[in-house]
């Protein structure tokens, strides 16, 4: 964890209401960190309904390979996760640290391994010592208490400088339902699910089928829409649980995620996960700009996405962004880079509301000085106009600084 928290942060945390039908407790086992928590336990003392999307990294640690399997049975008696180690390509050895903290968790919750999710983040390729985790996870389970979100997002942070805390509520049937997420993140972060981990928790009384509909759909244009560096994680993973407790206020139980009851659920969880997403990006490594790319007049939406994270990910779109530069050019380039149709004498692109080129050339109204006082912003908006159809995408990213080097050049160390 860097020293100086992102100039992006929020002002102020959200107030995490608890939420019923979940508890947490974290802890320090010194497994990389000294001096600060690093394992998070959730604990559902009814079984709550669970839905997951993960990595689609071909590489996916131990965790993520145990979740997925976990998944099947759609249903989650607790959670454990850990910083300062991923358990990532650990070959034998990871897997046989998920089965001995599943093992603990299990003994200490008293459920069984399949009612269990991990999650790990930090260093790839180096041993987890779940051992740690063992001596632990029991007294957890006696001291976890439901308003503790906080705590809980601080215990999963690796280079993030800030945790990252979003809540909504929403009503289904009439009936308030409150959705609580955490979430991790700053560096190795793009969009192939899930960027990094993310832990969301409802108490509405939702099926695991629908839960996973809702969490899919709602991951396209948010984590899927963020790029720090354009490296997928190996570890990537976020996880949906509802509780059911809403169900004891009445709330009639969603069965299928095309209940029309849903609309006001689905909204609010989609602007939570944003929310989170955003987060993410505001803490990229080294980070002091945001930057919105919106892509309009592609041939198709996915075709507008995969454009615009072409100019996201371009480092050179990102270094003249950090150095505040409006240098167009760089961005024409990683449009002419994406592989997607685009016709040079149909482009144009704005920096914020001024409008820099257009038709393929320079705009002959262009002011150096009004393109620059766009780019001394915090965050900064880049539109780029195809000219070619109607499909839009917006993808979200950061500035690529001198200090993004800095913090991965001695990450292990």
């Amino acid at each position: 964890m860097s020293g100086s928290v992102s100039p992006l942060a929020p002002k102020s945390f959200a107030d995490m209401p608890p939420v019923r039908g979940v508890r947490m407790a974290t802890a320090a086992a010194g497994i990389k960190y000294k001096n600060r928590t690093d394992v998070l336990l959730m604990v559902f003392d009814e079984p709550a309904a669970v839905a997951g999307v993960f990595t689609k990294s071909r590489c996916p640690s131990a965790p993520v390979d145990f979740c997925r399997q976990n998944l099947t049975g759609g249903v989650a008696r607790a959670v454990v996760v850990n910083s300062g180690n991923a358990n990532a390509f650990t070959g034998k050895k990871g897997r046989a640290a998920t089965e001995l903290t599943a093992q603990s968790a299990s003994e200490a919750v008293g459920c069984s391994t399949g009612e269990v999710f991990l999650a790990s983040t930090g260093v790839i390729g180096e041993p987890l010592d779940a051992t740690k985790f063992a001596g632990v996870l029991s007294d957890m389970t006696v001291q976890a208490t439901g308003d503790f979100w906080f705590e809980a997002a601080k215990a999963i942070m690796t280079t993030d400088t800030y945790p990252k805390v979003s809540t909504r509520s929403a009503e289904i049937g009439g009936v308030k339902v409150i959705i609580n997420g955490i979430a991790k993140g700053a560096g190795m972060i793009a969009p192939d699910m899930a960027t990094m981990l993310s832990f969301v928790v409802t108490d509405a009384d939702i099926a695991p089928q629908a839960l996973q509909v809702l969490l899919s759909e709602g991951t396209g244009p948010t984590f899927n829409s963020v790029t720090v560096d354009s490296d997928t994680s190996t570890s990537d993973t976020l996880m949906l649980f509802a509780t059911g407790a809403a169900g004891k206020d009445g709330q009639a139980k969603i069965v299928t995620a095309t209940d029309p009851a849903l609309a006001g659920f689905r909204a609010a969880l989609n602007d939570l996960l944003r929310d989170l997403a955003l987060q993410v990006v505001r803490d990229g490594e080294g980070a002091r700009k945001m930057v919105a790319v919106t892509v309009e007049g592609a041939e198709s939406d996915a075709a507008a996405k995969r454009i615009g994270l072409s100019i996201a990910n371009s480092p050179l779109v990102k270094t003249a962004v950090a150095g505040e530069d409006a240098n167009w050019g760089r961005v024409v380039m990683a449009v002419g880079k994406s592989g997607e149709m685009a016709d040079r004498d149909r482009l144009a692109i704005w920096f914020g509301d001024v409008r820099v080129a257009v038709d393929g050339e320079r705009d002959p109204a262009y002011s150096e000085a009004a393109a620059t006082a766009v780019m001394k912003k915090e965050d900064i908006a880049i539109r780029v106009e195809i000219g070619l159809g109607s499909g839009k995408a917006t993808v979200y990213t950061c500035d690529l600084t001198k200090e993004y080097v800095e913090i991965n050049g001695d990450y292990r160390s």
